[in-house]
C-alpha cells in the first residue's frame, strides 16, 4: 500500500509548484531556508507519522483515554510518540527559534498537520492544545508568567487546554458561570465546572496548564464582562517549579463517537479546595484574547479535516484497486469475463474522482491560507501585512466549516466504498467516519462559522476583502483563459463567481435589513458555496500550472490527474453551485417562519 495518509506527489505539487513556497526564503525571516530543508522537514515528517504515529491509531481507538479518582490515563502506545514529538520539537514548528520553536513557515506546520491527524487524529489534540496555551502565553503573558510557564508548555514537559465551555452555557460564553475572586498577593481563586475540555489530563505530562475564561467577582454580564486567567493543575512558583496540587479536579471523561483517545473531560475548578489562577492580559478582554487561540485552533481543524479526508481517500483508492468484485459493465453479458476490481466501475470511479477533487482542492485550500500567514508575517509594508491576514480571517470560516463538512462526506463515501466491509473495525474507515465527525462540531459549530463568515466577514473594511479575494480569483481565470487547456474551465468558473458575487451581494444586503433571520436560516448554505467557488478557483490555478508541465511529457499520470481532476470539479460538480445559489437567492423563510409546535414530535 504506497500511499497511506496524504499523496507525496500532490503535496509536492502544492508547495514547490503551486504555492512556490521557496519564495519564502527570499525573507529575512527565512533567509537561512530553502526548499531543500522544506523538503527534508516534509520527509521527517512522513517517517514520524508513518513508521510511529500511525501504528498507534488502531490501539488507542480499542484502549482509549480512562480515568480513575480524578486521574487520566492514555493508550501505552502514546507515550514513547509524544516522548519523539517532544525531543523532535514537532509542538512549535513554526514558532520563532527564540521562544523553542523550529522557526519554520506556517505552512510546513499545516502540511505535517495534516499527516499527523491522518495517522491518529485523537493524538494530535494533545499537541494542537498544548501549543495553542502556550500561544496565549507567548502573546498575552507577563515576562513573570512567560519565565514560569513557556518554555516547559512549548516543549511539551506541561499540557495546555482551552476551558470555555460549561454545562449551560456551551456556543453562549457570555452565559458562562465560573468565576474569579480577587485575593491579596495578587492571584485570583476560581470556581466552576468546564466540560467537554480536551487534553484536561493525561499521563504524558507533569502538569497542564488551564486557560480559563471567568468572571471577575462585581464584573458586568456578558462577554464584555469575562476576563481569562491561566490555571495550572499544579501550582507554579515564581522560579517555574512545581508547587502544590491546585484543586483543579477531573471528575469524568466522556464517552463519545469517535476520538476514544482524546481525553475529553468535565473539569472542576475549586469544588475541593481553593482553587488559584492568575490573570492573563488585562481584566475584561478574556475573549478576544482567548480567540486568538480559537483561530489558530480553527485553522488546525480545518487541517485536521484534510487529513482524515485524505487517509480515506487513499484507504478506499487502494481497496478499489484490489477488490474484484462483479464484471465490467461492456463485459456484463460475456460468460468468459473474469471479475474486475471494482475502481473499474463507473460509480465507483465518480466517488473517487470526487473524494479526489475534495481532498485535493481542499488542501490547496488550506496551504494557501498557511502561506498568506506566512506572507502576512513577513510582508515589508504595512499594506501587504494587512491584506494577508484579511485573506486569513476571511478563509478561516471556510476552511473550518466547510473543509470538515466534506471531510466527513470523503469519510462517507469511503465506507460506501469498501461496502459492508466499510462499516465493520476490520477496516480502518469506519474510525476515521467516527473520528472525524467530531471536526464539524468542536472549536466552534459549522453554523457558527457560516454565522461568523456572513455576519463578520463578509462585511469587513465595507466589503473591500471579499472584493479583494475575487480579483484574485478573477486574476487566475484570465490566465487560464490564455491556455487552451484551461479556457473552458475558466469561462465555467467564471459563470459561478459572477453569479457569486451577486449572491453575497444579496446574501449580505438581507442581513443587514428586515429579512436578517431569513439570511441567517441560508448562512450555511451561503459558507458551501463559497467554499465550492474557493476550490473551483483551487482547482484551475491547479489546473494552469500543470498545462505547461503536460506538453514537456514529463510525469503525465500526475499532470493528467491534475486537469481531469479540475475538470470534473468545475465542469460536473461546480454546475451544482449554481443551483444552491438559485435557492439561496430565493430567501425563503420558511425556516424561520415554521412555528415551534409545526414542527412536530
Amino acid at each position: 500500500m504506497a500511499q497511506v495518509l496524504s499523496d507525496r506527489r500532490d503535496v509536492q505539487f502544492i508547495l514547490n509548484e503551486q504555492l512556490q513556497i521557496g519564495d519564502l526564503c527570499k525573507s529575512e525571516r527565512y533567509g537561512d531556508l530553502n526548499t531543500k530543508t522544506f523538503d527534508l522537514f516534509m520527509n521527517e515528517a512522513r517517517a514520524l507519522a508513518i513508521k510511529e504515529l500511525l501504528p498507534t491509531r488502531e490501539e488507542s481507538d480499542k484502549v482509549g483515554a480512562t480515568w480513575e479518582d480524578g486521574k487520566v490515563t492514555v493508550p501505552p502506545s502514546f507515550h514513547r510518540v509524544y516522548k519523539l514529538f517532544r525531543e523532535g520539537e514537532w509542538l512549535t514548528i513554526a514558532d520563532d527559534i527564540e521562544v523553542g520553536g523550529q522557526g519554520m513557515p506556517y505552512v510546513l506546520s499545516a502540511a505535517s498537520l495534516e499527516l499527523f491527524a491522518a495517522a491518529n487524529m485523537a493524538f494530535s489534540i494533545y499537541t494542537m492544545l498544548g501549543h495553542g496555551a502556550g500561544k496565549l502565553i507567548e502573546v498575552y503573558g507577563t515576562e513573570l508568567q512567560k519565565k514560569m510557564f513557556l518554555g516547559k508548555v512549548y516543549t511539551g514537559e506541561w499540557g495546555g487546554t482551552m476551558c470555555l465551555t460549561e454545562p449551560e452555557a456551551g456556543s453562549d460564553v457570555g452565559a458562562l458561570t465560573t468565576s474569579a475572586v480577587r485575593n491579596d498577593d495578587g492571584t485570583y481563586s476560581l470556581t466552576g465546572n468546564k466540560i467537554f475540555i480536551s487534553a484536561a489530563d493525561h499521563d504524558m505530562v507533569d502538569n497542564v496548564v488551564h486557560p480559563v475564561l471567568a468572571r471577575i467577582e462585581g464584573d458586568p454580564a456578558g462577554t464584555g464582562g469575562i476576563s481569562i486567567f491561566l490555571v495550572p493543575k499544579y501550582w507554579v512558583n515564581e522560579d517555574g517549579s512545581m508547587g502544590d496540587y491546585n484543586n483543579v479536579y477531573v471528575d469524568r471523561i466522556e464517552e463519545k463517537m469517535g476520538i476514544h483517545a482524546s481525553a475529553t473531560c468535565s473539569v472542576q475548578f475549586g469544588a475541593k479546595g481553593v482553587c488559584r489562577g492568575l490573570l492573563l492580559g488585562e481584566e475584561r478582554k478574556g475573549m478576544r484574547i482567548m480567540f486568538h487561540m480559537m483561530n489558530e485552533e480553527r485553522l488546525n481543524v480545518g487541517v485536521q479535516g484534510l487529513g482524515s479526508a485524505s487517509a480515506a481517500f487513499l484507504l478506499a483508492l487502494n481497496y478499489a484497486r484490489e477488490r474484484v468484485q462483479g464484471k465490467e459493465i461492456l463485459k456484463s453479458r460475456d460468460p468468459e469475463a473474469k471479475g474486475a476490481t471494482i475502481v473499474n466501475h463507473p460509480d465507483v470511479r465518480r466517488m473517487l474522482i470526487q473524494m479526489k477533487a475534495y481532498v485535493e482542492g481542499l488542501r490547496s485550500l488550506n496551504y494557501y491560507t498557511g502561506v498568506c500567514m506566512d506572507k502576512a508575517r513577513i510582508s515589508d509594508s504595512d499594506e501587504d501585512k494587512a491584506l494577508y491576514q484579511s485573506f486569513v480571517d476571511l478563509l478561516t470560516p471556510i476552511c473550518k466549516g466547510y473543509t470538515t463538512e466534506k471531510s466527513v462526506l470523503v469519510c462517507n463515501d469511503a465506507i460506501q466504498i469498501y461496502g459492508g466491509y466499510g462499516y465493520t473495525k476490520e477496516y480502518p474507515v469506519e474510525q476515521l467516519a467516527r473520528d472525524t465527525k467530531i471536526l464539524t462540531i468542536y472549536e466552534g459549530t459549522t453554523g457558527i462559522q457560516a454565522a461568523d463568515l456572513l455576519g463578520r466577514k463578509l462585511g469587513m473594511q465595507k466589503g473591500q476583502v471579499f472584493m479583494k479575494f475575487l480579483e484574485q480569483i478573477n486574476a487566475t481565470i484570465a490566465q487560464a483563459k490564455e491556455i487552451e487547456a484551461t479556457k473552458a474551465m475558466a469561462e465555467n468558473l467564471e459563470k459561478t463567481v459572477t453569479k457569486f458575487s451577486q449572491t453575497a451581494l444579496s446574501v449580505g444586503k438581507a442581513a443587514g435589513s428586515d429579512k436578517v433571520l431569513a439570511a441567517f436560516a441560508h448562512a450555511t448554505p451561503f459558507m458551501d458555496v463559497m467554499g465550492d467557488v474557493a476550490l473551483g478557483w483551487m482547482h484551475l490555478w491547479r489546473a494552469v500550472v500543470a498545462a505547461p508541465k503536460l506538453e514537456k511529457g514529463k510525469d503525465t499520470a500526475f499532470y493528467k490527474g491534475v486537469q481531469e481532476t479540475a475538470r470534473y470539479f468545475i465542469n460536473v460538480m461546480l454546475p451544482m453551485t449554481l443551483g444552491k445559489m438559485d435557492s439561496i437567492l430565493a430567501l425563503d423563510d420558511a425556516a424561520v417562519a415554521i412555528e415551534d409546535a409545526s414542527f412536530g414530535g
